[in-house]
């Protein structure tokens, strides 16, 4: 089992902003280190200067291709995209949003995006992020400029499906979206800010909506850590969790389904934000805490929280013993993905399988 368990969430925003973000000064940018805390002299250089450890610019590599004059892009993203060849019309769309420190290049294929895509014909959205934006790449959930309604990177990723609604004639009843880590978290603002969009939603180590505003209240009441030590998490109610979200548009209603995953050892994302998420969307979602079954998936506790007609509106699954990452399972299978890879992690379950799956999207 690979359990890489040290990239964090929430790096430092970089120096070279985009137009109209604020600068985050020196003292913030030293806490937020996007490199873990152990590691070696180039470390050091990054907490001190992190402009020095800023990532290259990303590109949308083959098979996936880049689609511009999506919109005005305020996040100031890249748009990368993935049609398989039979895709047809009135298909399913999945938005897929990478972690720290990773590329759309990489995970449409490591978690197994692209050959489901295939398989199940659904199209594949994968928003880059730039390290303009962040020096570490992580989308900026924790940013009032970027998690709210009709802004920044939340805005951005909605013109892109917008563009691919267009473009490709997906199925506006079927749009999915789902993250790791940063892109777990983001996936939860997209959730809240746009939940008329979206059918349904997985956040893997992610993290509950609007738990943080800026960048320092990320590192001090969302359970992330820079140190591969659980970090501290603060206790909603499920009302005022699910009061975040219903501020966060004008919906009444329906909410997205959601799926939630996360690692017993993830000492990067507190496994406790597991427990809140599902205490935020039972919430918004009208159903309450207390689970209606509880099996397991390849050996993993899973969970499922129900309405009255027996409808699974959020499940859990809560791998043990495994890190910070996207679980997956090699192989040619029908339940099997994934290459194994930096906060990739092969332990046994293919959680892009069993998501779609529990979407409705496990048949061509």
């Amino acid at each position: 089992m690979r359990n890489m368990n040290t990239s964090p969430a929430v790096p430092e925003k970089s120096p070279q902003t985009r137009p109209g973000k604020r600068w985050i000064n020196a003292v913030t940018l030293t806490l937020l280190l996007a490199l873990p805390l152990t590691a070696s002299a180039q470390s050091w250089w990054c907490i001190w200067f992190p402009w020095l450890c800023a990532a290259p610019a990303s590109s949308c590599a083959a098979p996936l291709s880049e689609v511009s004059g999506f919109g005005t892009n305020p996040g100031n993203l890249k748009m990368c995209q993935y049609l398989p060849a039979n895709l047809g019309a009135s298909r399913p769309l999945v938005v897929a949003l990478h972690g720290c420190r990773q590329e759309a290049a990489a995970y449409d294929d490591e978690p197994g995006w692209t050959r489901f895509a295939d398989q199940y014909r659904f199209a594949l959205l994968l928003p880059q992020q730039q390290p303009a934006n962040n020096s570490s790449k992580c989308f900026n959930w924790f940013e009032r400029g970027d998690n709210e309604r009709d802004k920044g990177e939340a805005l951005s990723i909605r013109q892109m499906i917008d563009k691919l609604k267009t473009d490709a004639g997906v199925d506006p009843k079927k749009i999915h979206v789902t993250g790791l880590s940063a892109g777990g978290a983001m996936t939860a603002v997209m959730l809240a800010t746009y939940p008329e969009v979206f059918a349904g939603g997985a956040i893997v180590a992610g993290v509950p909506y609007k738990c943080a505003s800026n960048a320092s209240e990320a590192l001090g009441q969302c359970g992330v850590s820079l140190s591969g030590q659980v970090a501290p998490m603060k206790d909603l109610t499920p009302a005022q969790w699910g009061t975040l979200v219903r501020s966060a548009s004008n919906h009444g209603g329906p909410f997205p389904r959601v799926s939630i995953w996360q690692g017993t050892t993830d000492g990067t994302v507190n496994p406790q934000d597991q427990r809140e998420l599902v205490d935020q969307w039972t919430n918004v979602l009208g159903i309450d805490q207390v689970p209606d079954s509880e099996d397991t998936i390849n050996g993993q506790a899973h969970k499922q929280y129900k309405d009255s007609n027996g409808k699974t509106l959020v499940e859990t699954v809560l791998i043990n013993g495994m890190g910070h990452g996207t679980p997956i399972a090699p192989g040619t299978a029908a339940n099997q993905c994934g290459k194994a890879a930096p906060f990739i992690l092969d332990v046994g379950i293919c959680s892009s399988y069993h998501i779609l799956k529990f979407w409705g999207l496990d048949a061509p």
